[in-house]
Parts: C-alpha cells; sequence; structure tokens
C-alpha cells in the first residue's frame, strides 16, 4: 500500500509525475503513451443513467423505499438468512435487476474502450448489473467484488444451475430450486453473511502493478474494496469521476478530481484524449436492435433528473414487491402486539392455549410455525404463559429463531448489523429491523 500524506496537498505542491493536476495533463499523459496498465474501479455511480435506482440514497434510494414495505428492514432482501426463509423478495428485485433489461452507459462503454486500447489491466467493480460484460468488457478483464448476475448456484451443493432455468423463473416470479439437491438457488452475487469471492482477493494486489488508476462512481466506504486506490504506488496518477470527492483522494500529488456524473466526465476525458468519436460509435453499438431488445431501457435522457428517475422505478418497483409478499404485518407489529399481550395487557384468562392463540393471530405466523408452538404449549400444559414467555425461556428463544427477531429487538433495542463490508449498494450505515 501507498503511503499517505496525513493532510491534503497543498495547491502549490507540484506533481511528481504529471504536468499539473488537471484533465488535460492527465489527457497527454495518456497521449504519449505512458500508462501501459491502467486499473479501472467502478461503484453504483457509473450504472444510475442505465436507469438502475441508486440503492445508497438516504431518501430517494432503492433500500430507503424498500423500508417501507412489509420486510424487517429494507435490507433483508439481500440477507442470506432471510434468503434461506423467504427468496421471494429477492426473486422479485431480482426480475428489476437482471440482465438484459438496460443498456450500457457511455462509462461502460469507455472501459471496453480501454480494454480495446490494449490499456484495461483490470477493472474492478462493485456492481452486480454485468453491464461492464454487456458493454464488452471481456470478463477475464473483470473482478466483480460483490458478485453478478453472470452465474448462479445452489446455496447448498454448490452446483451450477442453468442460465436457461433461471431466466425461466426470474420472468415467472418463481423460486428456482437445484435439480440435484432441491436446495434454493440464488445468482452468484455476494449477500450480507456471506464472504467476497476469491477472484477478489487473488487480483486486489493488481492496483500496485498499475500506472493509471480510474475511479468512478463511488463513495469508497465499503470494505475491503474501499481500500483499493491506496494501494496504487505514490507517484502512480489516479483519477477520480465522482459526484463528490472520497476516499483519501487529493491526499497524493497526482490525484485529479473531475468532480460531476460519470458519463459527462468520461465523455470529457475521451474529448480530451482525441477518443470522443471512437468512443461515441462504441457505444452506439450498445443500442438494442432486435425484436427481443425492444423492452430494453435506455439511459436516461440529461433533461430527467435523478429525483425523477429513481421515483418512477421505486413506485413501479415497490408495487411489485407488494404484489408478491402479501405480508400483513411487519415487525414492528411484533414487538408492539408481543410487548402488549406479554406486558400491562396481559390476558385476564392466563390460559396458556389462548396466549398462544393471540400470539399465532398477531403474528400471522406460518402453518410450520404454528405447529410448533401448538407442540411446545402441549408440552408446558400446566405451567404459567408467564414462566414458558419468560426472556431466555427455550419457548421464548425458539420463537425468535423462527420468527427471525433477534434478542436486540424483542427487548426493545436496536442493534447495527455491521453489514456494510459486503455488498455494493449498502453504502450507508444499516441500522437493522425498525422499531
Amino acid at each position: 500500500m501507498g503511503q499517505e500524506n496525513s493532510t491534503p496537498i497543498d495547491e502549490h505542491t507540484p506533481p511528481d509525475t504529471l504536468e499539473s493536476r488537471t484533465l488535460e495533463a492527465l489527457a497527454k499523459y495518456i497521449k504519449d503513451g505512458e500508462p501501459k496498465k491502467i486499473v479501472v474501479m467502478t461503484g453504483a455511480g457509473i450504472s444510475t443513467s442505465a436507469g438502475i435506482p441508486d440503492f445508497r440514497s438516504p431518501e430517494t434510494g432503492l433500500y430507503a423505499n424498500l423500508a417501507k414495505l412489509n420486510l424487517p428492514y429494507a435490507e433483508a432482501v439481500f440477507d442470506i438468512s432471510f434468503f434461506r426463509n423467504n427468496p421471494e423478495p429477492f426473486y422479485t428485485l431480482a426480475q428489476e435487476l437482471y440482465p438484459g433489461k438496460y443498456r450500457p452507459t457511455i462509462t461502460h462503454s469507455f472501459i471496453k474502450l480501454l480494454h480495446d486500447k490494449g490499456l484495461l489491466l483490470k477493472c474492478f467493480t462493485q456492481n452486480i448489473d454485468t453491464l461492464e460484460r454487456e458493454a464488452g468488457v471481456p470478463g477475464d478483464k473483470m473482478v466483480e467484488a460483490h458478485g453478478s448476475f453472470a452465474g448462479q448456484k445452489c446455496i447448498e451443493c454448490r452446483a451450477p444451475y442453468p442460465d436457461a432455468l433461471i431466466k425461466i423463473a426470474i420472468h415467472e416470479k418463481t423460486v428456482p430450486h437445484c435439480e440435484a439437491c432441491n436446495g434454493l438457488v440464488k445468482p452468484n452475487i455476494v449477500f450480507f453473511g456471506e464472504a467476497l469471492p476469491e477472484e477478489f482477493f487473488l487480483n486486489r494486489h493488481l492496483p500496485a502493478t498499475a500506472d493509471l488508476a480510474i475511479v468512478m462512481g463511488t463513495s469508497l466506504t465499503v470494505q475491503p474494496f474501499a481500500g483499493l486506490p491506496s494501494e496504487c504506488a505514490p507517484h502512480i496518477p489516479r483519477l477520480l469521476i465522482n459526484k463528490e470527492v472520497v476516499g483519501d483522494f487529493g491526499y497524493r500529488a497526482d490525484d485529479v478530481p473531475l468532480i460531476g456524473d460519470c458519463d459527462t466526465g468520461v465523455r470529457a476525458l475521451a474529448e480530451a484524449c482525441g477518443w470522443l468519436e471512437e468512443l461515441e460509435a462504441l457505444w452506439a453499438q450498445t443500442q438494442p436492435i432486435a425484436a427481443v431488445d425492444m423492452g430494453r431501457k435506455e439511459p436516461v435522457a440529461e433533461t430527467e433528473t435523478t429525483d425523477q428517475r429513481v421515483e418512477d422505478e421505486v413506485e413501479r418497483l415497490t408495487r411489485q414487491v407488494e404484489e408478491t409478499l402479501h405480508k400483513t404485518e411487519t415487525h414492528r407489529d411484533y414487538v408492539n402486539g408481543f410487548a402488549a399481550t406479554h406486558g400491562a395487557g396481559r390476558p385476564q384468562s392466563g390460559n396458556v392455549e389462548d396466549l398462544a392463540s393471540q400470539v399465532r393471530s398477531a403474528l400471522n405466523i406460518s402453518r410450520s410455525q404454528q405447529d410448533y408452538l401448538d407442540r411446545q404449549v402441549d408440552a408446558k400444559t400446566g405451567k404459567s404463559y408467564s414462566d414458558m414467555l419468560e426472556p431466555g425461556s427455550p419457548v421464548m428463544e425458539r420463537l425468535k429463531e423462527e420468527l427471525k427477531v433477534e434478542s436486540s429487538v424483542a427487548e426493545g433495542g436496536a442493534q447495527d448489523r455491521g453489514l456494510r463490508h459486503i455488498f455494493p449498494y449498502a453504502e450507508t450505515e444499516s441500522k437493522g429491523p425498525p422499531l
């Protein structure tokens, strides 16, 4: 890892490699043939103009709006434990995000242009949308740090699952199961609670060998991906194309920040390098022309605001999720109802079976959970409900496990789930299930 300055570079400090910390100087560096191994690092910001909702925005992002639904917490849709028990929400979302619905942006085509010119060492991406691949970037030039929809396998026996079959399942909003063991099938994207792909760790040394780094559309808050730019050698130029300065950019003498949206930034860089016409022609090749592509979404026109785009996407996706889930109770209902039943508002009869019926009704739990509770009631007949439902009792602990309610929530507290290092779109701090 390169040695970092403790303070931002003073504007009067000259760069080590570039003539100046400007786009024009960086373009001259490229045109002079200095960089032969360019490493690119990308985040969700390079795909928002394709129409894919930005997961991270506090008010308009997809997570913020999923929180309005009857999920225990918005990020549960990408939680492996939640998926094992309830995969339907994820497959509703997968229908929206599955490859083929969105056209790559000109930023994705810029990465392909770097490859065509023999300059791309590796593209590290946090995105799962595979738009780099659709733009023509070869798979061996990609490190999808958080996985992608490019493949899928059984979560139990790890057997691969055919592409054709998962496309059918996603189109029909059904949950695919392994043909070998009947386990759940999941695309090869990293869920909360899963390790990053081995490929990431095998290639994370590459930034240290690069002679130019280009970072685009990421807040650089998700580790270990966020540490990649710091792996570059101290004298190597680093270009940031982003809506804000992030990470340790500005602390090195050859950092060049280009503040703005990614598509505008890559056009400016391509023009400065004399590549703009070539880039536009390459991007034009991603235009859908076949009849089967007519439903594909075009990158959004610049006249439409980000808020408008996200609002439309979220509204449509919210309707789809609501139709699929058909849920009538939330974790808030559970906590409030359970507290009322067991606290000051205990049933007057004191009958265990009456209480069990009330709990089942309040929670809207499944038949298997009803059966389990019935067995527990039968086994405990004769004991008071206060004994059965004492915090820490076997029944309470089992109910928490069955209903996926964490101890801290059942006891009225919140817990930081600590998931930010796993998934690309969880770049705001998770607060766990809402109370």
